[in-house]
């Protein structure tokens, strides 16, 4: 494993800029900003749960973006959680994250049904500890909520959510996740950055990493912005070798 800061992240496919002064990030996450726009030239940059769903791809404009594909009704996928949690987990797989703001751009390609979802994973220490966002159509105990999983299936932990989400068929939707490891705090954004739709208060997990997927549906991705204080550089081995012969 190797650890090293940003002075040495010079030649990289993102830009990085430091310090950053962004107006409407809380001024704990204000000091670097990183973007990275999920095109071909982002290729290595994930640790992925199922690479056999994934890749980029780019719209009629030749914008990139990185897409989740797949048959929802044949393809079974080959990575199978021990507990109940999601299948479809794409990480940036080099920053272990405590206090960040991370926005991104998502665009659901699932026919609208109760649970249409996409999701935001963050601190992400292995496939059984580790928080997601679950971004759905509608809210239930299994559904458009912040989730814990911590070695046993996934359980909601969010203290306000609206009634969902209306995933636009076509449309790129704006997501802003806030994440304060230090005071417990998560809130999510949908496309109106002036009010959460959901908040929630956890501290059980510091640091981690973080990304986007899906609990079982398909989706489009780009746009990716981090904002954070200090950014460490961590090249970790692949989280999603079957769990069950790592050792």
């Amino acid at each position: 494993m190797r650890k090293f800061l940003l002075p040495l992240l010079a030649g990289l496919c993102f830009a990085v800029t430091s310090p950053a002064a962004e107006g409407d990030v809380p001024d704990w996450a204000n000091g670097v900003k990183i973007t990275l726009p999920l095109n071909s030239k982002a290729t290595g940059e994930f640790v992925i749960s199922d690479p056999a769903v994934w890749k980029f791809a780019a719209d009629e404009n030749k914008k990139g973006f990185l897409q989740l594909d797949y048959d929802r009704k044949k393809y079974k996928s080959t990575y199978t959680p021990k507990h109940r949690s999601p299948i479809h987990i794409a990480l940036l797989k080099q920053y272990p994250l405590t206090d960040f703001v991370m926005d991104v751009e998502l665009m659901s390609t699932t026919e609208p049904y109760g649970h249409q979802d996409l999701c935001l994973f963050f601190g992400f220490e292995s496939p059984e500890k580790y928080y997601y966002v679950h971004i759905a159509k509608e809210a239930d105990m299994n559904a458009h909520n912040v989730f814990i999983v911590n070695k046993a299936d996934r359980k909601n932990i969010a203290k306000e959510t609206t009634k969902g989400v209306e995933w636009k068929k076509g449309t790129w939707h704006t997501v802003r996740l806030v994440r304060q490891a230090s005071t417990g705090k998560i809130e999510v954004y949908f496309d109106d950055m002036k009010k959460p739709i959901m908040k929630a208060e956890d501290k059980t997990f510091q640091k981690g990493f973080a990304g986007f997927g899906s609990f079982d549906d398909t989706g489009r991705f780009r746009h990716v912005t981090l904002y954070t204080k200090n950014v460490t550089i961590d090249n970790q081995a692949d989280f999603f070798k079957p769990l069950e012969k790592k050792k």
